[in-house]
């Protein structure tokens, strides 16, 4: 056994998620100490991070501000429940994430992950349409390759098969749209693909199908991450919001990845111009420095739960730790650091320099699409003969030995720095994936 791992622990016990557990721990791959861009190995080589943690480190990995918010407030008071009760964090991060998402979307309902937002979002959407009268709306549309985390509706309306195979039937009630990617008309776009829109019009199929009468919500993912990148078609997204309005359908955006900045803008509906009913958001919220996700909902459909006596809870839902206030102490801190250091914009001014040296990668072996826009970027591979994601993993394997961090998906590997992320930083990365895709084969 690899003498990585701890002297006094044992690799047997950690099942670990996500992960081919058994390939893993015969060559581990371990993380002991971050700052910065950097990760520092336990052989004590640096790792240039090009992932962000996963998704979610957006300002950089060891800020003091957080880690001192988080120390002072666990010592100031380390829990308080939020049913019937509260403390002041929640209402003044809520008061702060109100301020910076898109117009009307001023109520915020908090959760612990991805997941619990993407489930949040569903519910409250089939409660409010039972709220307003409209009870027979309880169909939900998904997405061909979409993710929308690992609760039993996130995985419904989620559409990557290897995520649902192993778990029965899912939610009934459930379909899906097609997916975006279109690689024969699409290779290698820079920013929004200018081919399909018209994909987005299989929802009025769909209604015409189910009737628009027994559909509650749409949930799509501005830009699909977990999937590879998969970006959305010039006018797409406001074609969905076309059609979701005209049928009296609910518009949720899955933001837990584009959200605080990685496209620019506070998020995704921002920077494309398209307003969403709900959002949900996670990640980038505390800078992946403690669990919390939020969903920002608008002001007509909060206001529909707001009808029956003053005594009577009117959403049946939450948890535990909705509005932790360490988690809280993080996201406010964490905040605070986007709008002093103007991140969500870098994304945008850093844009055209991050898109250029991605192309750079283009006549490299076997690579058959790059799709970039904001600070991300999928670069797509032809599938190895002995079959599917084995290119793709050997590329993220050679990255790290050479001491770079990506994200394989597939055979596609995603890119997503921290937003503090500088042009020397972007010029590495390049250096170091551009070997690790030739060493691949």
């Amino acid at each position: 056994m690899s003498q990585d791992f701890h002297p006094n622990a044992s690799p047997d016990h950690f099942w670990m998620p996500f992960t081919a557990n058994r390939q893993f721990k015969a060559t581990p791959r371990l993380l002991e100490s971050a700052e910065g861009m950097y990760y520092t190995a336990s052989d004590g080589r640096q790792v240039l991070d090009g992932t962000a943690g996963l998704w979610c480190c957006n300002a950089g990995h060891g800020r003091r501000e957080i880690s001192e918010a988080v120390s002072k407030q666990i010592a100031k008071m380390d829990f308080a429940p939020t049913f019937q009760m509260g403390h002041p964090l929640p209402f003044e991060l809520a008061e702060k994430l109100a301020a910076i998402s898109p117009e009307g979307l001023n109520r915020v309902f908090f959760t612990n992950s991805g997941s619990e937002s993407a489930d949040t979002a569903l519910k409250i959407a089939l409660a409010y349409q039972r709220a307003i009268g409209q009870g027979s709306r309880t169909r939900l549309i998904g997405r061909e390759l979409a993710y929308h985390g690992v609760g039993f509706g996130g995985m419904s309306v989620g559409g990557m098969a290897n995520n649902r195979r192993a778990f029965g039937p899912m939610l009934p009630g459930v379909d899906h749209l097609p997916h975006t990617l279109d690689l024969q008309r699409n290779a290698f776009s820079k920013g929004l693909p200018q081919h399909g829109v018209e994909r987005a019009d299989e929802l009025e199929r769909l209604v015409v199908l189910h009737g628009a009468e027994n559909i509650a919500a749409v949930i799509v993912e501005p830009m699909s991450g977990s999937a590879g990148v998969i970006l959305p078609p010039v006018g797409y997204l406001q074609r969905l919001r076309e059609i979701t309005a005209k049928h009296g359908i609910l518009l949720i955006f899955d933001e837990v990845i584009t959200g605080f900045g990685r496209v620019g803008e506070a998020f995704a509906a921002q920077r494309w111009g398209v307003t969403p009913d709900i959002l949900t958001c996670a990640k980038g919220l505390t800078n992946g420095a403690i669990p919390m996700g939020a969903v920002l909902v608008a002001d007509h459909l909060f206001d529909a739960f707001m009808k029956g006596p003053e005594s009577v809870i009117e959403f049946f839902h939450g948890y535990t730790y909705s509005g932790h206030p360490v988690a809280c102490a993080a996201a406010l801190a964490t905040q605070q650091i986007y709008q002093q250091e103007n991140l969500f914009q870098k994304a945008i001014d850093l844009e055209p320099y991050w898109q250029e040296a991605l192309f750079s990668l283009r006549d490299l072996p076997n690579v058959i699409d790059i799709r970039t826009v904001g600070l991300v970027a999928g670069i797509q591979f032809a599938a190895h003969a002995d079959g599917v994601g084995k290119r793709g993993y050997e590329v993220f394997r050679k990255c790290f030995e050479k001491g770079l961090l990506v994200r394989a998906s597939g055979d596609t590997i995603a890119l997503s720095p921290a937003l503090i992320v500088e042009k020397a930083e972007i010029d590495q990365m390049m250096e170091l994936l551009a070997d690790g895709i030739r060493k691949a084969g």
